[in-house]
């Protein structure tokens, strides 16, 4: 039996501190790495250009569509689909590597995310596992979604649970996880006020951002991560109150223009 060929696609944008981290752990798994750029402004080209992987910078375009894109120039059987800020741990590497010669049909792969936040691996809270689908083949899967980009795949696909993490080295700092967050949320609100959504205030204002934070940081033994479950939980109900309050803005600013024309 032919070995299947698995083609890593990455999505990037000023990411030198991650991305030669990312190319690395995929050395031994990969037959091609494709790093999808929107034109950094750091050292990302540089160190791409010097892995000798296929680099290709492009306007970006949302999730969805930058991922499609790069999808579409591999020629692998299956993809790797990455983060440049996310790497493979040395036991999910070498569980891709026992898969190298299942038939090419329609199974996809999941494994489990560990984030790396303020510089500790965050093992509790809504953190941990974070299953991610990352692989799968080629022709049959791609993205839907403007921020919550998603994998749609053959109804009939078998999903296989790998061994090993998926190491996402998220936020090195609160006041950088604090900006994504502000920034995550407008765009949430955003998609939520052009779908035409309804919130409400004690439900999406209040009742989701307490129960949120709740569930993380008690039920799901978020203070076994210390001081860092405390903040992780404390922004997560945080960034989900931003969403409404930025959804009631959007809202409030169509109503003007609408009555001003």
């Amino acid at each position: 039996m032919t070995a299947v060929k698995f083609s890593a696609v990455i999505v990037s944008l000023n990411e030198e501190r991650n991305i030669g981290e990312c190319i690395d752990s995929l050395g031994d798994v990969a037959d091609e790495i494709i790093v999808l750029d929107s034109f950094s402004t750091d050292r990302t080209a540089a160190i791409c250009r010097m892995a000798e992987v296929t680099f290709i910078q492009r306007e970006w375009q949302g999730y969805s569509a930058s991922k499609n894109y790069a999808n579409g120039l591999a020629s692998g059987d299956y993809i790797i689909s990455l983060d440049a800020d996310e790497a493979l741990s040395p036991e999910l590497a070498d569980s891709i590597l026992k898969i190298r010669n299942i038939p090419a049909q329609d199974v996809a792969f999941t494994m489990n995310r560990l984030n790396n936040f303020f510089g500790m691996w965050i093992r509790h809270g809504d953190w941990y596992p974070d299953k991610k689908l990352r692989i799968f083949r080629r022709p049959a899967g791609h993205w839907e979604g403007i921020v919550h980009e998603r994998l749609i795949l053959p109804r009939n696909t078998k999903i296989i649970h790998l061994k090993g993490d998926l190491l996402h080295n998220a936020s090195t700092s609160v006041s950088e996880y604090v900006r994504k967050s502000w920034h995550y949320a407008h765009l949430v609100a955003r998609s939520d006020f052009e779908q035409g959504r309804i919130k409400t205030w004690l439900y999406h204002g209040a009742i989701k951002p307490v129960s949120l934070f709740v569930r993380s940081y008690f039920l799901k033994l978020g203070f076994l991560d210390g001081y860092r479950g405390l903040l992780l939980a404390a922004i997560a109900a945080w960034e989900r109150h931003v969403r409404y309050v930025a959804f009631r803005k959007f809202k409030k600013r169509s109503r003007s223009t609408n009555l001003s024309l």
